[in-house]
């Protein structure tokens, strides 16, 4: 076919679309597979996406990573299976469903019907995960979208039964009364990992209150709580017995026993003043003091230890409501306490509850009063010291989150209703035991999809014991983890999590296969097959139907032991268990040994980091160190948040948040997959549309050089079979630079994939384009432009394309649309026997022949030489086109200063300067002034600065550098004091010698003559017209090959300077005839050069 000229503009989308249909109609994915079937195997395990909302563009951050290692492994020959993942179950789909039909609570759901409501929820996962395929699709997630896994399926669902039966076996499942998380609107618990993720700012009214001491006329134990509804259920309050507690006498002769060191602390002072952690409109809080001064004032008229307070009895804030009279506890009964007319408000005392699990005081001072009000029905820690002292359990609320009937006129109101809470604090004033009432800013869980807030709430759940976590800290160990502190994280993970909670009282989700029989025993059942064995009733009824409620709910089993006959609990299982199971329930662990032990352990997994060291990552580590006792993935990528460009989270309601669809359409996804693929995964990447118009500045740079090939070896008729040869005896030094350049970025990205650092590929690779664009390809556009087709052109013409193909190749997996278009014209149109696609190619090997070190050396320090003087132009304000007298410059190493001298061509045209001088030392260009980082130097010397200071202004700055750049450090001597100056405790600043400009870095340094001649400054004049006229064709339209007719008339100034250089100005502009002004050319302006208006006119020839 031939290769075609293309334009530099280019409309991305669009183009993305096109090579969609071109993958789609040629089935370039398939054939790709085709291609890798039976090489070695690479196993890559997703991490399944929850298939309830589109995508979002957080979502296509880690789906570009997935991407991108796939394609990479695919074009380094491995065998892949390209399963995608969606999770399915569980209260985040329950929620969206909830809201489509308008229900406010989980009596909604049961009214409404399970079995239609489980429906919807079926429904809903399959409508989004079609919505979630095409916009993966339209990302250039290459997966065979046939053969998705859903953690919903039967085989998920019976392969976690497996797992739990296991668990049954060696009696690590148990059921337990506890105090959890809870959500009143969504009628269930929480897990631990499940709490982290809800956690808000919030703030609640807090009290401090006093509990009369029984038998002490007129004193009080003061108490704090932000929780006043908990108030309702107090059984005890606990004092730390080695702090020293306060005997404060108020205005009213009143005696109050608290922390002594609580009197006047400053609470959340520095949250307030940093404004962080603080909730807007909250006023400052006041201390202890102030609060008793404010009501009248007080006196100190004693102290107590804590272990004084001990045992003595008080009235609390609700006796009189029949939940604490209930003998043995309400609605939870402990016979034993029962028995024994045991109440909450007999067992109202001072009590030391010790430390908690890791050793810490439950009770300290600081905020609140060190005294704490324990309720062991409504707090976690509260019921862990119950256990341990024989406490009554008092259990306020309901499943909706509202107080039970024997809490009187509390009977039916919402406690996290601000209503309930004010009537609470209203009747505690009313009675006299309210001291101070406040706005408490804190963070305080929530429901992590709702949103609503949790209370802690007394209930039966199901756990599994995880006294086994040794078993998974050596799998842990086992892992390569990237970024290397992912290990850490999710040993602390380990060493602190409790139990795991994998138990809801919900609808949607993987139905326990936990029976229950009348004599409090329970059996795990592992396998659909068990079941069939075991069932004695509802089987039939169940057959056909997915393991989900409510159709198992109807099953029941006779318990293979006892005979007995059981009913299953009604609780739905943890979600985290769908995702954990995967590496078995997706890869036939329970049906084909032998396939799994092929593509088990994954080889690589990559997830967002925070959250999933104790969601997903612990439940695949948790479960295969049960079932296999070993890791289930090699190596674990994890990458960081998506916020937006400012640094804030997305949100629809902010104004912010970027939806997938719009982002991919307007930014276009090749610069989507480019901007995630160099984001450090440390660091949350900032995502908005200025960032994504830097990264579409890089692609048209990369497509600009393609085009630019394109077009000028179309028109010389570039091609393969005739022209193509890389002679290394034709090279020039920069055609030999750019190859070994190249080599080396091959070469390095190699090591970088292998290393899974797909970001300092695509950083090396900008940084290639740059050489490639701004120095390769500009200082040799002249090759490319000569009329005659010699061999050096097609030397040129040679290299370049070597260069571009490799290129495509290279970054093919990042940018897969793109690299598409250039290969079809750059390679299928050349070359009739290369493969259709560039995703169909192997990824490019490098040639260590071309990988020449001292070449790469010698043209990096030319470069440099060049940037410094530029930059010394900057300093000057000379512009480029203004030509000087000199470049000088400054290097010890002979080998590349020789170098330089021998191609100074480049120097004096990139610089635009006549002559070029080594000079021996820097120090008749410039002059060094030192001074100390004041900041640094008093953390480290604060006591000596002003020493320091003086020491450096009385002697030159020269003695010091010379130290400086010999030793890497200044050592300063006063008496007897020695001072060491590090790089980054002084600025060093540059000054050039009058009548030049210079700048040093990186071992030299560079400086321009500035004094300018006639010839000079008319030299300058023609530069400038060259930029215009260049201006002027670009405006018109022309083709940059286009020969031009000019049509001007110029000053006499003007002539005489075009008159001495016009050749060069005919060259640049390819004029080839110029006449006066006239208004016949295709195309007129008017141009401004140095105050002066000149009318031009071009045609093409």
């Amino acid at each position: 076919m031939g290769l075609k000229k293309v334009k530099s503009s280019v409309d991305f989308v669009s183009q993305e679309h096109e090579v969609l249909d071109f993958w789609d109609k040629n089935k370039i994915f398939q054939k790709r597979r085709d291609l890798n079937k039976g090489g070695p195997k690479w196993s890559f395990i997703d991490g399944p996406i929850t298939a309830n909302n589109p995508m979002g563009v957080h979502h296509a951050w880690g789906r570009t990573l997935k991407d991108i290692f796939n394609r990479y492994k695919a074009m380094s020959g491995y065998e892949l299976r390209y399963q995608n993942g969606f999770d399915c179950q569980g209260l985040w789909v329950e929620i969206e469903v909830e809201k489509e039909l308008g229900f406010k609570s989980k009596k909604d759901v049961q009214d409404f019907g399970v079995e239609k409501f489980v429906n919807l929820c079926k429904e809903r996962v399959l409508k989004y995960s079609k919505i979630q395929t095409d916009q993966s699709i339209r990302l250039g997630y290459w997966m065979d979208w046939d053969n998705s896994y859903f953690t919903m399926s039967d085989e998920n669902n019976y392969t976690i039964w497996g797992f739990l039966k296991k668990l049954f076996e060696k009696d690590k499942i148990y059921r337990d009364v506890d105090v959890v998380p809870w959500s009143g609107r969504s009628g269930t618990s929480y897990s631990q990992m499940e709490v982290i993720e809800g956690r808000k700012l919030v703030a609640h009214k807090s009290v401090f209150v006093r509990f009369p001491i029984v038998d002490r006329d007129n004193e009080y134990l003061l108490v704090w709580t932000t929780t006043p509804w908990t108030l309702t259920s107090n059984v005890v309050v606990g004092v730390n017995i080695n702090l020293e507690y306060v005997k404060l006498k108020s205005s009213d002769g009143s005696i109050y026993y608290f922390a002594k060191e609580n009197l006047e602390f400053q609470r959340l002072e520095k949250q307030f003043n940093d404004k962080k952690q603080w909730v807007d409109g909250v006023p400052k809080l006041k201390t202890i003091a102030q609060i008793f001064k404010e009501h009248g004032g007080y006196e100190v008229v004693g102290s107590v230890m804590g272990s004084e307070l001990v045992g003595l009895k008080y009235i609390g804030p609700f006796d009189e409501l029949n939940a604490q009279n209930k003998p043995g506890g309400y609605p939870y009964v402990d016979e034993d306490l029962r028995e024994n007319n045991i109440t909450a408000v007999k067992q109202h005392q001072v009590i030391d509850p010790g430390k908690d699990n890791m050793g810490k005081d439950i009770v300290v001072a600081g905020e609140g009063t060190g005294i704490v009000h324990m309720a062991p029905g409504c707090g976690d820690i509260d019921h862990k010291v119950g256990k341990l002292k024989s406490l009554i359990n008092i259990a306020p609320l309901d499943e909706e989150a509202k107080f039970l009937e024997e809490f009187d006129w509390l009977n039916g109101k919402s406690a996290t209703d601000k209503e309930t809470v004010n009537l609470i604090i209203q009747d505690l004033k009313e009675r006299k035991f309210l001291i101070y009432a406040e706005d408490y800013p804190h963070v305080y869980p929530h429901c992590w999809r709702s949103g609503d807030e949790l209370v802690f709430r007394l209930v039966e759940e199901w756990y599994i014991n995880m006294d086994w976590r040794d078993q998974i800290k050596k799998v842990v160990d086992d892992i390569n983890w990237i970024p290397g502190w992912g290990k850490d994280r999710e040993n602390e993970w380990l060493d602190n999590m409790g139990d795991w909670m994998i138990s809801k009282k919900r609808f949607w989700g993987l139905a326990l296969p936990i029976w229950v029989f009348e004599d409090e025993t329970f059996y795990v059942v592992g396998s659909e097959q068990e079941l069939k064995e075991l069932a004695v009733s509802g089987y039939d009824d169940f057959k056909g139907n997915s393991p989900h409620r409510p159709w198992i709910d109807n099953i029941k089993i006779k318990h293979p032991d006892s005979g007995l006959i059981g009913t299953r609990i009604l609780d739905v299982g943890n979600p985290w268990l769908d995702a954990g199971i995967v590496p078995f329930s997706t890869l036939n662990y329970s049906t084909d040994k032998e396939y799994w032990k092929q593509w088990y352990p994954a080889d690589f997994v990559t997830e967002c980091f925070p959250g999933q060291f104790r969601n997903w990552f612990y439940s695949l580590l948790a479960m295969s160190a049960w079932l296999e006792n070993k890791a289930p993935f090699k190596t674990l990528l994890g990458h960081a948040l998506v916020k937006d460009e400012k640094g804030r989270e997305m949100h629809k309601s902010w104004g912010n948040a970027i939806w997938f669809d719009d982002a991919a359409e307007e930014m276009g996804v090749d610069v989507m997959r480019w901007m995630y693929a160099r984001q450090d995964l440390e660091t949350n990447l900032l995502f908005g549309y200025g960032p994504a118009d830097d990264i579409r500045k890089k692609l048209i740079t990369f497509w600009n050089v393609y085009s630019f090939f394109s077009t000028y070896a179309s028109v010389d008729g570039f091609d393969l079979k005739k022209h193509y040869i890389l002679d290394v005896s034709s090279l020039t030094i920069l055609d030999k630079w750019i190859l070994a350049k190249m080599h080396l970025l091959i070469k390095n990205g190699s090591e970088n994939m292998m290393n899974n650092n797909v970001s300092d590929l695509v950083k090396d690779f900008e940084n290639f384009l740059e050489d490639l664009s701004n120095w390769y390809v500009r200082r040799n556009r002249r090759r490319f432009w000569k009329s005659e087709d010699d061999k050096d052109k097609f030397t040129a013409y040679s290299t370049l394309y070597h260069v571009l193909v490799n290129m495509i190749k290279f970054i093919a997996p990042i940018i897969p649309f793109s690299t598409e278009k250039m290969y079809s014209n750059l390679v299928v149109n050349m070359d009739s026997s290369s493969r259709e696609s560039v995703h169909l190619c192997d990824f490019p090997k490098y040639s260590e022949k071309w990988i020449d070190y001292t070449i790469i050396k010698k043209v990096d320090a030319l470069k440099k030489v060049v940037e410094l003087g530029r930059s010394a132009r900057n300093h000057s304000k000379q512009k480029i086109r203004q030509p000087l007298s000199k470049v000088l410059f400054a290097l010890e190493d002979d080998e590349i200063s020789d170098f330089i001298l021998e191609h100074k061509y480049i120097v004096l045209d990139e610089l635009n300067v006549k002559l070029i001088e080594r000079i021996t030392s820097a120090d008749s260009l410039v002059s060094y002034i030192i001074k100390p980082n004041l900041p640094s130097l008093g953390r480290k010397y604060s006591s000596g600065l002003k020493t320091i200071r003086e020491i450096l202004s009385s002697e030159p700055s020269d003695n010091f550098i010379e130290q400086y750049n010999t030793n890497g450090e200044i050592i300063l001597e006063d008496n007897n004091d020695s001072y060491i100056l590090e790089k980054e405790d002084v600025f060093i600043e540059t000054v050039a010698t009058e009548g030049f400009s210079a700048v040093s870095g990186s071992g030299m340094t560079v400086g321009l003559k500035l004094e300018l001649n006639d010839d000079l400054i008319q030299e300058g004049i023609v530069r400038d017209l060259v930029r215009m006229v260049q201006n002027i064709r670009k405006d018109a339209g022309f083709a940059v090959e286009d020969r031009i007719i000019l049509f001007w008339d110029l000053d006499k100034q003007f002539s005489a300077a075009f008159s001495k250089f016009r050749d060069y100005f005919c060259n640049e502009t390819l004029t080839v005839k110029i006449e006066g002004y006239s208004l016949n050319g295709d195309f007129s302006s008017t141009i401004s050069i140095r105050d002066k208006d000149i009318n031009v006119a071009i045609s093409k020839v």
